[in-house]
């Protein structure tokens, strides 16, 4: 028996990915668990593992190829299945596909069972185009679920000209789109080509640049963004860094000033609930997080990632110093799993550290704010009627003004900056 074997969405509403290298090769043998394929998605890079045991036939796209989720990845020729058994996973894939259709979810398979399109059509191979024509003109209405129907509607296109992938050629949303488009499942890419005096240079878009360019548009659009400027004055917390970090170098930890500001604001996060919310517009519902989760922004080569530190409030600076390093690593490295990017609270971003000193930052929707770090600088201060040299770090809060009213973020940032120009407070 021929299975089918699809893309599944391993992440929240994966749409696509791209194949870095395929682990299997036609005609090899492989078991369930098997790594087939690396796949780049919009947030990490994973293995694929095949979902059923026996012999590869054929696999579906290149090295670089991009393939929506529900599309193959591959056929696999499964021994022992036939008659009644064959019969039976047929109408248990059926009714699996019935309904993730007819309930509009966005995930389209699993790791352990493929989900949707498990079997081949049958085949016209042999057939004279005169007999395939023949064929074709006798079809009968087309097997479909309501919400493929819908789609094919609304794209206006006659479904009953649409090959079904399906379960007993049932037609699938991504058929509809792809008779659309007039593209195959297997069919390359065109590649993008230089103008003729190389004037430009164009390169194919990653999945994680797809995916930062989706998401500041839907934050911009959904998100009634707010920012406000201040500077703390930090040379107390500078002293404090400086007496410790040859201490944590000793036990092979880099202490910079980002464990401290992630304390500093899961410590104020909890004083405004506001600002560790998010707003449910369909049900009307303000949903209040009474656990702190903090995302980081790292560059990478690949794009902008942000993984998350987990209950940033219950973890010491030692402690946040090691894990910041190792998912940052992990991050760059494209090692990092979805495990690490899920389940944020709020946000934070350092472009001090290749000099910005003041920004705008975007927020990462659905949280309620995001906080910028800039470059800190020497400026005079006075203290005790007297002006001395101070050192100064630049923040920005951008905040969604729908969840969260001036006064609070304000008094939010107050709360930061007391934690950051006087550290001990953070340890009382």
């Amino acid at each position: 028996m021929r299975y089918i074997f699809n893309f599944p969405d391993i992440g929240e509403g994966l749409d696509e990915g791209t194949i870095l290298e395929w682990y299997v090769k036609k005609g090899q043998a492989v078991k369930v668990g098997d790594a087939i394929v690396k796949m780049e998605t919009d947030k990490v890079v994973a293995d694929i593992p095949s979902p059923r045991e026996g012999t590869i036939v054929a696999l579906y796209g290149k090295q670089g190829e991009t393939i929506n989720v529900g599309n193959p990845l591959a056929e696999i020729e499964i021994e022992g299945v036939h008659g009644k058994d064959a019969q039976e996973l047929v109408t248990e894939e059926a009714n699996k596909t019935e309904a993730v259709e007819e309930e509009g979810a966005g995930v389209v398979g699993t790791l352990e069972i493929a989900g949707n399109n498990a079997f081949m059509p049958a085949s016209d191979e042999g057939m004279s185009e005169t007999d395939k024509t023949q064929v074709a003109s006798t079809k009968k209405k087309a097997l479909a679920t309501p919400v493929a129907r819908a789609i094919a509607k609304d794209l206006g296109v006659d479904i009953n000209q649409v090959t079904g992938t399906g379960p007993g050629g049932r037609v699938m949303k991504d058929d509809i789109k792809k008779f659309k488009s007039q593209e195959s499942y297997a069919a390359p890419k065109e590649k993008a080509k230089s103008t003729e005096n190389d004037l430009v240079e164009v390169e194919k878009m990653s999945q994680i640049r797809k995916t930062i360019a989706k998401n500041m548009i839907q934050s911009k659009h959904n998100a009634a963004h707010m920012t406000v400027f201040d500077d703390v004055e930090i040379t107390e917390l500078i002293r404090l860094r400086n007496k410790f970090k040859q201490k944590y170098a000793a036990e092979d930890l880099k202490l910079n000033y980002l464990p401290f500001i992630l304390k500093a604001t899961a410590l104020a996060l909890k004083n405004y609930k506001s600002m560790n919310s998010e707003m449910d517009m369909e049900n009307g519902n303000m949903i209040y997080k009474k656990y702190y989760n903090i995302g980081i922004a790292v560059d990478t080569d690949d794009g902008l990632i942000v993984p998350v530190i987990k209950n940033v409030d219950k973890k010491s600076i030692k402690e946040l110093a090691a894990e910041i390093a190792l998912i940052s690593e992990k991050a760059r490295d494209r090692k990092i799993g979805l495990e690490d990017m899920k389940d944020g609270t709020f946000t934070i971003t350092s472009y001090g550290s290749i000099g910005g000193k003041y920004a705008v930052p975007v927020i990462n929707y659905p949280q309620a704010g995001v906080l910028g770090i800039g470059r800190i600088y020497e400026t005079p201060v006075i203290k005790d009627g007297e002006v001395k040299v101070g050192n100064n770090l630049p923040l920005s809060l951008s905040v969604d003004h729908r969840i969260v009213d001036g006064g609070d973020v304000t008094r939010f940032l107050n709360d930061i900056m007391l934690y950051l120009g006087e550290p001990i407070a953070m340890l009382m």
